[in-house]
């Protein structure tokens, strides 16, 4: 079903605190983000971190195919935020306070307990684009404030609030399912995090899903299915 763009013709920084502009006032969550990330990239030397490393991790060989999955998140996170932005604001409103959730416990984690990982290769086997690609990545985004893995956290975000909007196709969902799939894995095969990373994303991917879901969408559904049995 196509959707009418949301009218922000009037849109002024005067006017955020206006009903219809309000929610505008979530993305402000990137500049605690950013603010955080600052922090913790800089304020934190690498030999103060915990090395988060597993035996699944040795099993897993670098790949570079998986950094267009990788780099593909970015296109992921802005797309699904401009397009819920622009089109669908309560599904907006719900994945911006997702992500700020994972936001706040992931940034937490890495002030109580800094982590880094050890996994990146010391050369690249082939020497390609993607290779190139990766090793640019590496120059600019550290080893440290790794686990849980925000990728996978705002991944699952997007995926869970699109799996509920009842507008979009099951070829859609099929294909959003894989990608974030692909992402998860992505993060491991590029050396990027651990698989521990990924796991303790989990819970706080569940943590976020109560508080922005539980109580609008999984407790109506657990109550129908209680009254079914």
């Amino acid at each position: 079903m196509k959707r009418t763009p949301v009218d922000y013709s009037g849109f002024r920084l005067s006017r955020m605190n206006e009903p219809r502009f309000r929610h505008a006032w979530l993305l402000a969550g990137w500049i605690f983000y950013f603010a955080m990330y600052f922090i913790t990239e800089n304020l934190i030397p690498p030999e103060a971190c915990h090395s988060v490393h597993c035996a699944l991790d040795d099993l897993i060989p670098f790949n570079e195919f998986f950094v267009i999955f990788y780099v593909g998140w970015y296109v992921l996170v802005f797309g699904s935020l401009a397009y819920t932005f622009f089109y669908d604001v309560p599904s907006f409103k719900k994945l911006q306070t997702y992500i700020i959730i994972t936001q706040v416990i992931a940034m937490s984690c890495y002030i109580l307990w800094p982590s880094r990982q050890d996994l990146r290769p010391d050369v690249f086997v082939r020497d390609n684009l993607l290779t190139r690609l990766m090793a640019f990545i590496y120059s600019f985004d550290t080893s440290t404030g790794v686990c849980p893995s925000l990728h996978v956290g705002y991944s699952l975000g997007i995926l869970s609030v699109f799996w509920k909007d009842k507008t979009q196709s099951r070829l859609f969902k099929g294909a959003l399912l894989f990608v974030v799939i692909m992402i998860c894995l992505a993060v491991c095969f590029v050396k990027q995090h651990s698989a521990l990373d990924v796991l303790a994303a989990l819970p706080m991917c569940l943590l976020a899903e109560i508080l922005v879901y539980g109580r609008d969408y999984w407790k109506p559904r657990l109550r129908e299915k209680r009254l079914a049995l």
